[in-house]
C-alpha cells in the first residue's frame, strides 16, 4: 500500500510539473518585449524573410498630381525597390542593404549612395519604399497605453540609433490585439513635426503557418501644408525565395 501510494504520489506529482511548466510557457509568449512588439509590427510592413510587393504611390502636392509604381523585393533588413511605371523613370532601382542605400537608373556608369531621408515623391521619403526595420533602426525610448480608432495600443517613441535612419524621431502607435502599427507622427532633428501617416491591413501572408496581415496603404499627410497627401497603396504581396546576388551592389547595374 505504501509502494501505491508512492507511486500515485509520483504521478501526480508529474502532471502537477507538466501543467506549471504549460501556464509558465502560456504566459510567456503572451509577454511580449517592446522591441519584440515592434518588430511584429515591422513584419506586417515587409520585414519577413523573402517577401515581394508592388507599390502605387499617388501624391497630390501644390495642386499637382504625380503616380508612380514601384515593386519591393525584401529578406529582412535588405530590400531592392525598381520602378515600374512611369516610362520616364523606368528601370531606376533603389537598394538598400541594413541602413545604407544606393540609386541606380539606365545610363549610370555605377550606383550612387543616397540617403533613405531624401524625398522620393510627393511625401515620401525614400526610405518609405524599403523594408520597414523600425526595430532595428530606432531605440524606444517612451511607452504608454493608450487608445486609437476604437483599439488599445502600445504608443512608442522611438528615437534614431543614428543619421542613416529614415526619420529622426517617430511617434508610432501598435495595436496590442493585432500588432501592427496603425499610426505614426515624424519629428525633425529639432522636434518639429512635419508629417503624419495611417495604415492600412486589408492584406495578409502567410507566416510561419499563420496567416499574418499585411499592409495594404499607408496615406501621407503634410504637418505643415494640409493639403499636400500622398497615397502608397500595396498589392499582390507573395512571400518568396530571394537569393544573396538579388543584394549584391555589384550586380546592380546588371
Amino acid at each position: 500500500m505504501k509502494h501505491q501510494f508512492l507511486k500515485n504520489y509520483l504521478i501526480l506529482s508529474g502532471w502537477l510539473f507538466l501543467f506549471s511548466l504549460g501556464f509558465f510557457v502560456s504566459v510567456g509568449q503572451t509577454q511580449m518585449s517592446p522591441k519584440e512588439v515592434l518588430q511584429k509590427a515591422d513584419e506586417a510592413r515587409g520585414n519577413a524573410q523573402g517577401i515581394q510587393w508592388d507599390i502605387k504611390i499617388e501624391s497630390m502636392e501644390a495642386g499637382r498630381e504625380q503616380v508612380r509604381t514601384i515593386r519591393v523585393t525584401a529578406r529582412g533588413y535588405h530590400s531592392l525597390a525598381e520602378t515600374l511605371y512611369p516610362a520616364n523613370v523606368k528601370g531606376q532601382r533603389l537598394l538598400m542593404i541594413d541602413r545604407n542605400m544606393w540609386f541606380a537608373k539606365p545610363g549610370l556608369s555605377k550606383p550612387v549612395p543616397i540617403s533613405p531621408r531624401q524625398k522620393l515623391m510627393g511625401m515620401v521619403s525614400n526610405g518609405d519604399v524599403a523594408s520597414t526595420n523600425y526595430s532595428g533602426d530606432y531605440n524606444i525610448t517612451q511607452t504608454a497605453d493608450v487608445q486609437f480608432n476604437g483599439e488599445t495600443c502600445y504608443l512608442f517613441d522611438l528615437k534614431a540609433l543614428d543619421s542613416r535612419a529614415t526619420y529622426d524621431r517617430i511617434k508610432y502607435w501598435i495595436s496590442k490585439k493585432r500588432l501592427v502599427g496603425l499610426q505614426a507622427e515624424f519629428y525633425t532633428v529639432s522636434g518639429k513635426m512635419f508629417k503624419t501617416a495611417t495604415f492600412e491591413y486589408q492584406n495578409s501572408i502567410a507566416l510561419e503557418g499563420r496567416e499574418r496581415e499585411f499592409i495594404s496603404r499607408m496615406t501621407v499627410n503634410s504637418a505643415i501644408v494640409k493639403e499636400d497627401v500622398t497615397t502608397m497603396s500595396y498589392q499582390k504581396p507573395i512571400l518568396k525565395k530571394v537569393p544573396d546576388a538579388f543584394f549584391n551592389l555589384n550586380l546592380l547595374m546588371k
